[in-house]
């Protein structure tokens, strides 16, 4: 599926670019090849779905959100769809996930909302039940993060 080299630069890749403003030339320098060659392998990757997309990762508690709710909404399975459009275009929502409910718990959408105080998670999930008209939702507040990394490949 992929050559050596393809892997190498995965795995350069999965470090994250380098603030830099050529981040594809420092790659190449560490790979020993040009910077063009890097542009056109991840091109190539990319067109083959190899690799789906760059992201950017901003650390909310970094720049002042430190309360961090997952909301739990009991959302008819009808209305999924048009309510988990709904949530997700709130710029506060960071997360909109549909999961299925299970006895005891009835809640089929999840959202991750993040404040600078509880009281705007509060407030925004107010604000997402009013535009839905989903109530009877409950909200999770995080009392410490344990693990947050991604998945990295062809690891040595």
């Amino acid at each position: 599926m992929l050559n050596e080299q393809e892997k190498e630069l995965v795995r350069e890749l999965q470090k994250g670019l380098p603030l830099v403003g050529r981040p594809f030339l420092n790659i190449a320098d560490r790979l020993g090849v040009s910077e063009e060659e890097v542009v056109a392998k991840v091109k190539d990757l990319l067109s083959r779905g190899i690799i789906r997309r760059f992201g950017a990762v901003v650390k909310h508690q970094d720049v002042g959100y430190v309360a961090n709710a997952m909301v739990v909404w009991p959302v008819p399975g009808e209305r999924i769809t048009e309510v988990g459009r709904v949530m997700a275009s709130f710029s506060e929502v960071t997360h909109c996930y549909n999961r299925p409910s299970a006895p005891g718990w009835p809640f089929t959408l999840y959202t991750v909302i993040h404040g600078k105080e509880e009281r705007d998670c509060r407030s925004i999930a107010e604000k997402i039940s009013s535009s839905t008209g989903i109530t009877g939702y409950r909200i999770l507040f995080s009392t410490a993060e344990l693990k947050k990394s991604s998945m990295e490949y062809f690891l040595d």
